[in-house]
């Protein structure tokens, strides 16, 4: 028999009209297949699944003052969105590294950027940590300018897969690099109440950091699993609840946001990696060199202020 062409696999529906799983929403996730559905999401405000909307933008470019022909580097490329504007102000025969940690996301960025234009020639993308910015000087030379935009970004929050929210289930993972160290989960087995306790505080200024955590150790103790984000949430919320004037949209949203954060920056060793990072800085920096620095809470933004207190003034 000759052989028979196989048939095509129609896309998995979804209840309702619009798609709420992740994996369900195919337009999204192909944004080169569906452009009009993207725009307008993105006319909406919101930020397509999959996808990262980089800010202050235009006050990076002020604060770098990029000329044509120099030598930069993103520390943190992350969507590629900070590049791409960076990439338009280079020109030939300017350069820009970019470096990043994420297996999952790099390729899909050193794609996207490709298909913009930008190509080796005027962009070398190296799966590596920040903190290693004096290797990357052995092979760009002194940079002119510097960005680094701290913390995670929207695509890996959205994927369920990777253990960044508290919002939707998924396994307990947190790792911004999932082939390397251990997940949230294997952490919480060893981890005694103390040391959650320290972590808490230290990486979020939690609160109601010895309650949650007598709560999580007490769940493991008793042989209860904490395998997925949904059961830390849960631990969570049975804590929150007890607070006096609990409201339970604000203080369980905003609980969770902190006791993930706090997780999320031990897994990752994001402080010692902030630091190596700003120690090295300054050796990294051409003469006239400019840098900008994007954080999101206190620890990434002491530690960034008294950084440049020391080795700037």
């Amino acid at each position: 028999m000759p052989d028979q062409e196989p048939k095509p696999q129609r896309r998995v529906r979804y209840k309702g009209t619009h798609p709420k799983n992740y994996k369900e929403k195919y337009k999204e996730l192909q944004p080169e297949q569906y452009a009009e559905d993207i725009a307008k999401v993105l006319q909406q405000g919101r930020t397509p699944a999959g996808m990262h909307r980089s800010i202050c933008v235009a006050e990076i470019l002020e604060i770098l003052k990029i000329q044509p022909g120099e030598v930069g580097l993103d520390a943190t490329l992350g969507f590629g969105g900070h590049s791409a504007e960076m990439l338009k102000k280079l020109q030939t025969p300017g350069k820009l590294f970019a470096l990043d940690v994420d297996p999952i996301e790099l390729p899909k960025t050193k794609e996207r950027l490709a298909a913009m234009g930008f190509g080796e020639d005027v962009l070398v993308i190296r799966k590596m940590n920040f903190s290693n910015i004096d290797v990357i000087v052995y092979e760009s030379g002194l940079f002119n300018f510097i960005l680094a935009d701290l913390g995670i970004s929207s695509m890996q929050i959205d994927n369920p897969d990777r253990g960044f929210s508290f919002k939707i289930d998924g396994p307990l993972d947190l790792r911004l690099n999932p082939n390397s160290g251990k997940s949230a989960a294997a952490l919480l087995k060893t981890i005694t109440k103390a040391q959650l306790i320290e972590i808490l505080i230290t990486n979020a200024d939690e609160p109601y950091a010895e309650q949650i955590a007598e709560a999580i150790i007490a769940n493991l103790k008793n042989g209860s699993a904490i395998e997925t984000t949904t059961q830390l949430r849960e631990i969570i919320i049975s804590v929150v609840q007890t607070i006096p004037n609990y409201t339970k949209t604000d203080h369980v949203k905003k609980a969770c946001q902190r006791v993930f954060q706090a997780l999320r920056i031990a897994i990752n060793n994001e402080f010692g990696v902030l630091d190596k990072f700003l120690e090295k800085l300054p050796n990294a920096l051409a003469k006239g060199g400019r840098v900008a620095i994007l954080s999101f809470h206190s620890g990434e933004d002491r530690r960034v202020k008294k950084s440049f207190q020391y080795f700037f003034r």
